[in-house]
Order: structure tokens, then C-alpha cells, then sequence
């Protein structure tokens, strides 16, 4: 099974496609402002990025204004799908840039007024948490647990390298997990979304810093059973969640979609032109998210990321998922990651195939059943539903 190449000749524009697609993004949208764009594509990864900044933002300007027409006849409801499907355009415009792109940072803005005023027309069951870190504080958008009454078990859910809440909450995965009696909260964790935009605060390898600071969040919360707390993590969270579960006690489980066993490793395989890149302009993309001064100092940053050593302090149920055909990070890390679980009293190793899709980094060509396994595993681990 092949992911959608829409750009037949560019893997990262085409992930942006799916990243969409996957988000409740419209295909014939997406054709519209995207046709125009096929000659330019195959210029390469980094060039042409404005021109794609461009379409995608007209296209949720197009929507903004067809939401604000909604709004004006009191049609809210279609308003607000309107505007989450424009934050969602919006957000990909904006990742597929430079740090040092100009326009971005007002575009995000401009997203996040989007998709917050769209879950208010629509009483979306999703609700913004600020959550107390250094001097600042963690975003969050936290999805009630459907169906339950007595307080529900939670799955804190982190972004990858280039991912943001507002992109992974409007996944099927979501409504997956909440049908499933399992609430969720998903974190601009540090080095993403709010926490790097807006308040500059870059990755750090030691998950459990702010990790723990989650937790006790969560443990303030009425409506959350503290004894069963899980975290999960996607792509680049597929080393984020793992070490937070290693250092901090109090996760009752955890899982990944998307190992990233020794992601130090992996930058040098990148330099050597192994395993595609998620976004253009990748290595100023990365030395932002970790706040390096040059290219020195990110790889003296990312070598801390390897999850080497650190597993075997694991003692609760951990699932390791991988597509088979995934192109930026390699199998052999979900298999890794697997063996060193040596400790973990239920472990277990999907990787998905073919036959059930899904075979792409984060399961970007087919979310729907990878999704549907990872949240009846994590539903039957954690307390919740499968049917």
C-alpha cells in the first residue's frame, strides 16, 4: 500500500496532503489550490514553499469568509465547521515554513483564533488547559471521555517534531479514544506548537521535567481516575513518551505511534541523505525546536535523544507501533525499542501491514485502523471499552 503522492515527485509536500486529509481537510479543496502547484513541486522540498504558503492560506481565507456568511444568518454550527476546516489549512501553510518566514507567526495566530472560536459554535467537547510550567505554562486541549460518569482513566497524547494539537485533535483518533470511555489531552509539549510559538520554550531531552508537571495537572482534575493516567507520543513523541514513563512513575502505561528508538542516531543518517524529511528547511527546523545556535550545538542536543539504557526502568503495559513502509524513521527502532521493554509486565510490537493500511510514518496514508487498534489496546489496558 503507497501513501497518496499527490505531488508525485515530493514526499514532504505530499505528507502535508495526508497530514490534512487525515485532519478533515476536503479533497476537492485541496485539488483547487494545490493543481497549480504540481510544476513547482518538483523543484524540490524548500523551494517554492511560499507559493504552497500562499494557495493554502487562500484557501482558508475562502473559508473564513464563507464562515463569517454562516454567522451572520446564525448558522453556527456550519460556521464553526467551516472554521476549524480553514485553522487546519492555515496550520499546514505554516509548518511547511522557515522559522525565519515572516508571516508565520501571525498566520498561527490566526489559526489558533480559528480553531478556538470553531469548537465554541460548535460545543465541541474540547476544552483549552493551561498548564502551569517554569514561568509560563503548557496549552492543551483536553476531550472528555464519552459515556462515563464516575472519573475516567486519561491518555495525554504528545506531538512529534513538527505536529500541534490543533492538528492531531481534529484525527479520527480522538473520537476513536473518547468513544472508548478514555479521555484525552493533548500537549503543545516543549520544542511545539504554543510552547515554541509563542513562548520560545525549545525541546529538551529529559521528557519527565514537564512530563511530571502534566500529571500534576491532571491529578487536580475531578474527572480523572489519577491511578490510570497513560501517555502516548507520535513520530518524534515515539522517544518523548517512553523516557516520561521511565522517569515518571505516576504513567500507568504507555505507547507510541511511530518508535523513534535513538533519534541522535538519525540525524546523522539524515545528513548522510537517509530517510526522508517531514518539512522543508528541515535543519533550521530542527535547530529552532531546540533552541541550537548552529549546527554544532543541535547535534550535541539531539545525541541525548536515544532511549538506550533507559527502558528497563519501564514497569507498566507499553505498546510499540511502526508502519512497515515508514520512509523517515526505520523499523528497526520500533524493534528496538520492543526488546529493551524487558521489564514491562504486557508489551507489545504492532507493526502494521499492507492488509490493514497504515504503513507510513504515523500511519499518515491510513489512520483509521491504526487508530481503532491503539485505542482498543489502550481502552483494554486502561480501564476503558471496546465495544
Amino acid at each position: 500500500m503507497s501513501m497518496f503522492l499527490y505531488f508525485p515527485t515530493n514526499y514532504v509536500w505530499s505528507l502535508s496532503v495526508n497530514a490534512a486529509l487525515e485532519s478533515g481537510a476536503k479533497l476537492g479543496e485541496i485539488d483547487e489550490v494545490c493543481k497549480p502547484l504540481l510544476e513547482i513541486a518538483k523543484q524540490g522540498n524548500d523551494a517554492g514553499t511560499q507559493a504552497f504558503f500562499d494557495a493554502w492560506v487562500g484557501l482558508g481565507d475562502k473559508l473564513l469568509g464563507l464562515a463569517e456568511e454562516d454567522e451572520a444568518r446564525h448558522r453556527l454550527l456550519s460556521a464553526g465547521e467551516k472554521l476549524q476546516r480553514a485553522a487546519v489549512y492555515y496550520i499546514v501553510a505554516e509548518r511547511m515554513q522557515a522559522n525565519s518566514f515572516g508571516p508565520r507567526k501571525a498566520l498561527y495566530r490566526k489559526a489558533l483564533d480559528c480553531f478556538n472560536k470553531a469548537q465554541v459554535l460548535m460545543h465541541a467537547n474540547c476544552e483549552r488547559v493551561e498548564i502551569p510550567y517554569g514561568d509560563s505554562h503548557l496549552a492543551g486541549l483536553y476531550v472528555r471521555a464519552e459515556g462515563i460518569t464516575r472519573p475516567a482513566p486519561v491518555m495525554v497524547c504528545l506531538n512529534g517534531l513538527d505536529s500541534i494539537k490543533e492538528l492531531l485533535y481534529t484525527t479520527q483518533f480522538t473520537r476513536q479514544l473518547a468513544q472508548r470511555g478514555v479521555a484525552l489531552l493533548i500537549v503543545d509539549q516543549p520544542g511545539t506548537g504554543e510552547a515554541l510559538r509563542l513562548h520560545d520554550l525549545p525541546a529538551v531531552h529529559n521528557t519527565e521535567v514537564w512530563a511530571g508537571k502534566v500529571v500534576d495537572y491532571l491529578e487536580t482534575r475531578g474527572d480523572i481516575d489519577a491511578r490510570r493516567i497513560g501517555i502516548m507520543g507520535v513520530s518524534l513523541g515515539g522517544y518523548y513518551a517512553p523516557r516520561a514513563v521511565a522517569f515518571e512513575p505516576r504513567f500507568a502505561l504507555g505507547a507510541v505511534w511511530g518508535a523513534n528508538h535513538n533519534w541522535g542516531e538519525m540525524q546523522k543518517r539524515r545528513l548522510n541523505r537517509e530517510g526522508e524529511n517531514p518539512v522543508p528547511h528541515y535543519w533550521e527546523h530542527v535547530r529552532w525546536v531546540f533552541g541550537a545556535k548552529d549546527m554544532d550545538d543541535f547535534m550535541q542536543k539531539a545525541r541525548h535523544m536515544c532511549l538506550d539504557g533507559v527502558l528497563d526502568r519501564i514497569k507498566v503495559p507499553f505498546l510499540v507501533t511502526h508502519g512497515e513502509q515508514d520512509r523517515q524513521i526505520p523499523v528497526e527502532y520500533a524493534h528496538q525499542t520492543y526488546e529493551q521493554l524487558v521489564n514491562s509486565p504486557k508489551r507489545e510490537l504492532k507493526i502494521f501491514t499492507a492488509r490493514e493500511g497504515g504503513v507510513h510514518h504515523v500511519s499518515l496514508d491510513n489512520m483509521a485502523n491504526a487508530g481503532a487498534f491503539i485505542a482498543d489496546w489502550i481502552a483494554e489496558n486502561l480501564g476503558g471499552r471496546v465495544a
